[in-house]
């Protein structure tokens, strides 16, 4: 008889991202005699038969941690095939809980911010969960139309894109000013006005603790100081491999299925989804709407974030759609 595969029904993990008032994640490790030993994890595991997503996390943290789940909200489910297993990683996030974790099955326990965390140690799966974490909610695009510099660092401070107020007010969540992530974008400036800009850019976002991604082909501007690229969708169809470094965050412009899997495909940290709506920049761009955007983003292990017509107040709807976050050039701040 010839041989007939097999194919397993994918198992459904809860994962539970817990983070301290620092910003912490905290993490355990795994038993050196199951699959994965020594890897580091996030806490949690798979859903019992008649369990609901929630019911089935407040065991795993009551079994694993000793404390016991008050509130948690979903944040995204990662698909990934460990073959011949396909596991389904219902990550969410834990909001309120009681009592003190510790590892009661003597696993070890650290804590550690999203951007210390080495995805190397971790198994495949959990990689696309470190991604999203260490990308902030919002993404600030600027407009190169004026000095970059004006409306981002007014009065010497940079201003909380949500509060409107100077960068000791408290932060959208909890991780500080590293949730805000500004693209410099000045297609209108030559290569040596652009560097020159984005070296002043630089020096600032380093001072406040936020991270700056260059909007240029990566052969515009070598050697100039920054914390990752940002690719136009032309200059994205025309890659077979991922550019820059591997420390370096990179994403990309994307307005179609094509352009996502491309994306994808070359391993990306993120990427623009647009237009979500009508946009006075873009008058005549069909918009594609909340719910194709959902749509083309479902299937997606990389982050989206939306842009066009949208704004930090859409940040609810946004995420209730699939997106990992909010992009924009005007309503972040205040003259924007």
């Amino acid at each position: 008889m010839p041989n007939i595969a097999v194919e397993h029904p994918p198992l459904h993990v809860m994962v539970g991202i817990i983070r301290d008032a620092s910003g912490r994640v905290l993490i355990s490790q795994r038993p050196p005699q199951v699959a994965h030993g020594g890897c580091w994890e996030f806490p949690g595991g798979k859903v019992e038969r008649g369990e609901t997503p929630e019911q089935a996390l407040a065991r795993e943290l009551a079994e694993e941690l000793g404390i016991q789940l008050v509130s948690s909200q979903p944040l995204r489910v990662v698909r990934h095939v460990y073959p011949p297993q396909t596991v389904l990683l219902d990550v969410w996030q834990v909001t309120d809980f009681e009592g003190i974790p510790h590892g009661r099955e003597g696993q070890p326990l650290a804590w550690q911010l999203p951007l210390a965390l080495d995805p190397s140690v971790f198994p495949a799966g959990d990689r696309p969960i470190i991604n999203r974490l260490r990308l902030p909610p919002l993404l600030q695009i600027t407009d190169g139309a004026k000095s970059p510099l004006t409306p981002l660092f007014q009065r010497g401070g940079l201003k909380n894109p949500s509060l409107g107020k100077d960068a000791s007010s408290p932060p959208l969540e909890k991780g500080g000013w590293g949730d805000l992530l500004i693209q410099l974008r000045a297609h209108d400036r030559t290569d040596a006005e652009y560097n020159h800009l984005a070296r002043q850019l630089f020096t600032h976002c380093e001072q406040h603790g936020v991270r700056l991604v260059l909007n240029r082909a990566p052969d515009r501007c070598v050697g100039v100081p920054r914390h990752g690229l940002h690719l136009t969708s032309h200059v994205l169809m025309t890659l077979t491999e991922r550019p820059g470094s591997a420390t370096e965050l990179i994403g990309a412009s994307c307005h179609d299925a094509a352009q996502l899997a491309q994306a994808e495909r070359l391993g990306l940290d993120y990427a623009l989804l647009s237009p979500v709506q009508k946009t006075a920049s873009h008058p005549d761009a069909t918009p594609l709407g909340w719910a194709r955007f959902a749509e083309l983003v479902e299937s997606l292990a990389l982050p989206v974030y939306a842009l066009g017509g949208v704004t930090p107040a859409d940040l609810p709807t946004a995420r209730g759609h699939g997106a990992h976050g909010i992009a924009g050039i005007r309503g972040f701040f205040g003259d924007h």
